[in-house]
């Protein structure tokens, strides 16, 4: 179940005149528990441990309450042949809150109305008017009050009381203390969640505790709300870096795939420089069969160096000066000359020459 159906209690609380405040507050506590993880309901429910001691004439009823779970533990007696139970007592854990429930027909409830002044004093203004506010005596009753929540500058100020006869509890509060184990509130069925008719004096002194059950309850609630506000702000923050990494992501990709476009399309251009400058080149093979039907059969080729449209030619020939008009006539064939004199080879008769031309006659011509 997600935390948002379990909020849904907020819509479901009981109302009307029927809904007392007590059960408001445990249908409230019950569905802020319900919203917690199991790990932390336990421990909660480890730490909010109850003993509640329901009187029936010289007997008594014993449960156990592990957070909103009653389990009945046994009996308990005014005379001492009936020990109080192992769970009751005080031991090396912490001992159960031990609340005497008395039954409803002996609680008087009434709501007085007093001057708002006197709500800083209070306590002492209960304590004085009781014998107005009530048909007891301070001194023969148990009582308790809750001073109702008004519209603010309000002239008057609501309280309820709550009364019980003394002698009604007293048995079973020396029953208690008797057997090691003090009672530690005093309340009713519908009473108000903080309400104990046990005065503060003859409360037993408890090791005071930082993290009660309800201010860890309250302050795992408070957890939650802020996990559900903050909740929504983390996660599109948790989005957006996400995305950003995906955008930084796709950028150094993008980049390496235009680098490696640019490499190919270099190397799409280098090949088609080279293809392009093979397809410019003059045929050689023309060359050789130009040159072949021009000079003359008393004239051989040595040497013949080309170097970019650039030849140059040594040889022997009968007559080398008319070499220079024979190879300007061919095609493609221009800037004849000669590099060196022509000199006379002795044992041939012949003329050395080294004549350099520039054949431009390209592929297809």
């Amino acid at each position: 179940m997600s935390l948002s159906d379990r909020l849904k209690f907020l819509g479901q609380l009981p109302s009307g005149p029927v809904a007392g405040l007590d059960e408001i507050y445990r249908t409230l506590r019950r569905s802020l528990v319900a919203c917690l993880p199991i790990p932390a309901r336990r421990f909660l429910a480890r730490r909010d441990r109850r003993l509640i001691i329901e009187p029936e004439a010289s007997t008594a009823h014993l449960f156990l309450m592990t957070g909103e779970e009653r389990e009945p533990v046994g009996e308990l007696g005014l005379d001492t042949a009936i020990p109080l139970p192992e769970i009751a007592r005080n031991g090396p854990e912490r001992s159960p809150t031990r609340v005497l429930m008395m039954p409803r027909e002996d609680i008087l409830t009434r709501t007085v109305s007093l001057p708002s002044q006197v709500r800083v004093n209070l306590p002492q203004v209960i304590r004085v008017e009781l014998d107005r506010l009530s048909p007891f005596q301070a001194g023969d009753v148990l009582y308790d009050f809750l001073a109702k929540p008004g519209p603010k500058g309000a002239a008057r100020v609501k309280v309820e009381l709550a009364l019980c006869r003394r002698d009604l509890a007293a048995a079973w509060v020396q029953r208690m203390r008797d057997a090691g184990a003090p009672i530690d509130r005093i309340a009713w069925e519908g009473a108000w969640p903080s309400a104990n008719l046990l005065p503060a004096a003859e409360r037993p002194k408890r090791r005071l505790e930082l993290f009660s059950a309800d201010k860890l309850l309250w302050t795992a609630v408070a957890l939650l709300i802020a996990v559900a506000l903050v909740g929504p702000l983390w996660q599109q923050k948790r989005t957006a870096d996400a995305l950003d990494a995906e955008v930084r992501r796709a950028r150094v990709e993008a980049v390496a795939v235009d680098d490696l476009r640019q490499e190919l399309e270099r190397a799409r251009l280098g090949s088609t420089a080279v293809l392009q400058q093979k397809r410019d080149e003059p045929n050689i093979l023309v060359l050789l069969r130009e040159l072949s039907d021009r000079i003359p059969d008393d004239t051989w080729i040595q040497t013949l160096d080309y170097n970019n449209g650039q030849v140059e030619l040594r040889g022997e020939s009968g007559q080398a000066t008319a070499l220079i008009a024979l190879l300007e006539q061919a095609p493609g064939i221009d800037d004849v000359s000669f590099r060196s004199p022509v000199t006379q080879v002795p044992q041939t008769g012949k003329e050395r020459f080294n004549i350099a031309l520039r054949f431009t006659r390209a592929r297809g011509e």
